[in-house]
């Protein structure tokens, strides 16, 4: 598959990392958004669904930044497409898997094993936690690989 935009409308977002377009499920790679219907404590106190709020940062990233995909791999039935996206900030281009997990808003994602799948997300995300941004301020962070590790009956990534 070419290059592709994130289409402007049309598009279904699915959760902070997933969205639907003409017809195709497509997913960052290697990026785990906070999971819909989890619940974290924001700094003015007030709760939230910590899916809704990856979404929510994810949809103003594809309205601002505009971002060109690349689809690198394809995996189930139907079909979700694996996909890295390029953000555009001004003259600067990024990852927008990088500036979502730099920012907080999403994590790296890791394998069966508890592995980051991809390292540099997994620094970014370190870096994040460190630095308590987005959704990482909240000391009750539903941290999503947890949740999936203990649902898939193992523990790695446990935070």
């Amino acid at each position: 598959m070419p290059v592709f935009e994130i289409a402007q409308s049309g598009v279904s977002l699915q959760t902070g990392d997933t969205w639907d377009q003409a017809g195709q499920t497509f997913r960052l790679y290697g990026v785990q958004s906070c999971i819909r219907g989890t619940n974290f404590t924001n700094a003015a106190g007030v709760k939230g669904d910590c899916g809704e709020a990856s979404l929510a940062y994810f949809s103003a990233l594809i309205r601002d930044t505009k971002p060109r995909c690349t689809a690198i791999a394809r995996s189930g039935s139907p079909p979700v497409i694996y996909s890295v996206c390029a953000a555009h900030v001004g003259k600067t281009t990024l990852d927008l898997g990088t500036v979502l997990i730099t920012q907080g808003f999403a994590f790296a994602a890791i394998d069966a094993n508890g592995k980051p799948i991809n390292f540099q997300y997994a620094v970014a995300e370190s870096d994040a936690q460190k630095n308590k941004r987005g959704l990482w301020a909240a000391r009750d962070l539903p941290y999503p690989n947890t949740i999936l590790m203990r649902a898939a009956g193992g523990s790695a990534g446990v935070r």
